[in-house]
């Protein structure tokens, strides 16, 4: 089943507001203008054979015409050569074909208001669906910007997340660095083993040294 049900439908359809109602504006405007475009060359093909009907009748309206305007002229020679009877014939033979003239006439003035109708409604559903692709092109506009800063926006987070991930690379490094001063720091400040062992030779020279100084004192007391 199609949006619109009949032409007066489409006329008198608000786009925007239909559209604002819409899940899928995008899909809706599609349709509608599908459905603009189909209704549109049904109108314009029943102009076209409204238009060559009024041609066809016109053309028959022409031979009546003449038809009339003949037997006119009949029943004046008939008149003037003093033979009224055949005057009277010819006159019947007219009425007959401008009864005829009389019905063309109609029809064809029927017919111009068919296809005059037909032109205004081309028209109208001409600009509506003007209107219908103007709309569809800006939201194809929307939705194209859309993607795009759709896809900008997570560059940009992606962008974010690698600025953090090496924001915390980098802070683990330096922690890193710090840890290992740390330790060769304390390193530093903790005697080796060879400086332990130096540190007690030292000392066993120094009390060797005091125990003779010790000793020569007491030696030069006893003297």
């Amino acid at each position: 089943m199609g949006i619109f049900t009949r032409f007066k439908d489409i006329v008198s359809a608000n786009i925007n507001s239909m559209l604002d109602k819409a899940e899928d504006p995008e899909k809706m405007i599609k349709l509608m203008i599908q459905e603009m475009e189909d209704t549109l060359v049904e109108i314009k093909a029943s102009c076209a054979q409204a238009m060559a009907t009024k041609s066809k009748v016109s053309r028959a309206l022409d031979d009546v015409q003449y038809r009339v305007d003949d037997w006119e002229n009949k029943a004046r020679l008939a008149i003037s050569k003093g033979r009224e009877d055949l005057a009277r014939e010819a006159l019947a033979e007219k009425r007959v074909f401008a009864d005829e003239h009389d019905r063309l006439t109609k029809e064809i003035s029927q017919l111009e208001g068919i296809v005059a109708k037909y032109q205004s409604d081309i028209k109208q559903l001409e600009e509506k669906l003007t209107n219908a692709r103007k709309k569809h092109q800006i939201l194809l506009q929307r939705h194209t910007q859309a993607q795009k800063s759709y896809k900008a926006q997570s560059v940009l987070r992606k962008n974010d997340n690698v600025d953090a991930f090496a924001r915390f690379d980098a802070f683990e490094n330096r922690i890193e660095r710090m840890e290992a001063d740390a330790q060769l720091v304390n390193a530093k400040a903790r005697p080796s083993l060879e400086d332990e062992f130096s540190k007690l030779e030292g000392d066993e020279s120094l009390e060797n040294e005091l125990a003779a100084l010790k000793a020569e004192i007491e030696n030069k007391k006893a003297q």
